[in-house]
């Protein structure tokens, strides 16, 4: 995943979420970029529309690639597309089922090559010695690099057929018809990409690596602090094991705090499941928010 993008009514309002996030923040013409502050890599672009409006995913791959990736649409009978305005116009740029803007381009590597470090030390002390600071020696949690980004979809099964057939994605896990995660083929986090089923497309949510579950506590907090009240968490998923935090955007959808994901090798044999109601979700946590599916892109 190299890079999100969507539209919103007021970028000064998105900077102000994000920079209470933990990201920093770069208006850069008439976008705004995401960035992480250890990585010069931007990971999301946000633009000003006249409502928030998912706007498209790219994905990076190898300079060899790139040829065979041009046969393999045109195999497909999935035509090319003209990027959109003030995109880089070095990639491959075509439609989703969905009608979704995606693009292929030779990028470096972003996602990591091993399962990520979780630190505990911030978790439990010595004995004779207090673990925990004081808040006014905490520092700002700021997310290590985007995770993963989930967007909404009108048929779960025909985006697992597309991203896998067309990307060459793997189906890490999934829950009937209502969600499903993928991950990379050259090793990846649990999923790096996933859908949720709705009524039409949109963007569900980015999610960001943390180091800790303490760090996802403290997001948590440092995000009530800063007036973005409505959230979900803290909690563990099931499905990819990390620790977690939504907060919700002023739009609806929600950026995550997220730890300890699972990791699947490239050389490793992982065996999809198809998980019922019971784990869709959490294993401790609690329910999500009655409106935390709902996609108010629709409206």
């Amino acid at each position: 995943m190299d890079h999100f993008a969507f539209t919103v009514p007021d970028l000064a309002e998105a900077a102000a979420f994000y920079s209470a996030f933990g990201l920093e923040v770069r208006a850069e013409g008439d976008a705004m970029g995401l960035y992480t502050f250890d990585s010069l890599h931007r990971w999301g672009v946000l633009r000003e529309g006249k409502r928030k409006k998912f706007d498209h995913l790219s994905f990076g791959i190898y300079e060899d690639d790139l040829d065979r990736f041009r046969d393999r649409l045109k195999q497909l009978n999935i035509p090319l597309i003209a990027p959109p305005s003030g995109s880089e116009n070095d990639g491959v740029w075509f439609h989703d089922e969905d009608g979704n803007r995606v693009e292929v381009a030779v990028r470096p590597r972003s996602s990591p090559t091993e399962k990520a470090v979780f630190g505990m030390a911030d978790m439990s002390g010595r004995a004779g010695v207090a673990a925990c600071p004081s808040r006014k020696d905490v520092a700002c949690v700021r997310p290590r690099r985007l995770s993963h980004v989930a967007i909404y979809t009108t048929d779960v099964g025909e985006k697992i057929d597309f991203y896998t057939k067309v990307l060459g994605m793997r189906l890490s896990d999934r829950s009937g018809d209502f969600c499903a995660f993928l991950h990379g083929p050259h090793g990846s986090e649990h999923h790096m990409f996933a859908f949720v089923k709705s009524g039409g497309p949109g963007f569900h949510h980015c999610s960001w690596d943390v180091g800790s579950i303490n760090d996802v506590g403290l997001g948590a907090e440092q995000m009530q602090e800063s007036g973005y009240h409505k959230g979900w968490g803290l909690g563990r998923h099931v499905v990819g094991s990390n620790y977690f935090y939504y907060a919700t955007d002023p739009w609806g959808s929600h950026s995550e705090y997220s730890a300890d994901m699972d990791y699947i090798p490239a050389d490793c044999d992982w065996q999809p499941k198809d998980y019922g109601r019971d784990d869709r979700f959490t294993l401790w946590g609690g329910e999500p928010p009655e409106d935390f599916g709902r996609n108010f892109e629709l409206e």
